[in-house]
């Protein structure tokens, strides 16, 4: 007997539209004109700018936003990866700012652990980059992923890249936050061990047991 072959069938259209939606962009950027533009670089707000007065709430234009802190060496190593991500992507706009000096924005957005990247749309955080392996390349698919914009394929780093404009050398300073917080809670514990009668209102049910 010869064996009967059956003819495969072509998928289904619900199928074939739930794979075509999965590719589609997850953010639609509105690209900006880049014919007045002669360099794309990345811009890093100092202490006294506001993140929110770069982002257009009314428009649909994307900014990748980097927080970052100058000692921290992951966000050293990420430098000259993020400093050439304008030029792959010149129709988008890149920010970056030192999540030390910027801390309420860093409560704001969740961003308390840095290097931490977050895709905008106006002003509207949309997605965040949660890879380990940050470079280019990872960088370069996380964008293509979220707006389904193609980076340009000449962008390498480069030397330039390493040196700014995200510094890329670690530069040594203290975390007032951190310090602060910290001699906070020695100096509570302490007071705590030594007059524990004075902190027994703060367990409920404790002062009526007194009284009675």
């Amino acid at each position: 007997e010869q064996p009967v072959l059956e003819p495969v069938l072509p998928a289904p259209a619900e199928e074939q539209n739930g794979t075509d939606s999965a590719k589609a962009p997850k953010v639609n950027c509105e690209e900006r004109n880049t014919t007045s533009i002669d360099r794309f670089t990345l811009q890093i707000l100092n202490v006294s700018q506001d993140l929110m007065e770069f982002l257009n709430p009314n428009s649909s234009d994307c900014t990748l936003v980097l927080f970052y802190t100058p000692w921290c060496r992951f966000s050293a190593s990420l430098a000259p990866h993020f400093n050439s991500l304008p030029r792959a992507f010149p129709t988008l706009r890149f920010l970056a700012l030192d999540a030390s000096q910027h801390s309420s924005l860093s409560t704001r957005f969740g961003t308390v652990a840095v290097p931490n990247i977050l895709l905008f749309q106006g002003a509207k955080p949309m997605a965040r980059f949660n890879h380990t392996d940050r470079t280019l390349e990872t960088l370069k698919d996380f964008i293509f992923n979220q707006t389904g914009i193609e980076a340009k394929s000449d962008v390498a780093v480069t030397e330039e890249d390493w040196e700014g404009p995200l510094p890329s050398v670690l530069t040594k300073g203290i975390d007032w936050l951190l310090l602060f917080s910290v001699l906070f809670l020695a100096g509570f514990v302490m007071y705590a061990t030594v007059r524990t009668e004075s902190i027994r209102w703060l367990i409920p049910g404790q002062e009526h047991e007194h009284q009675e």
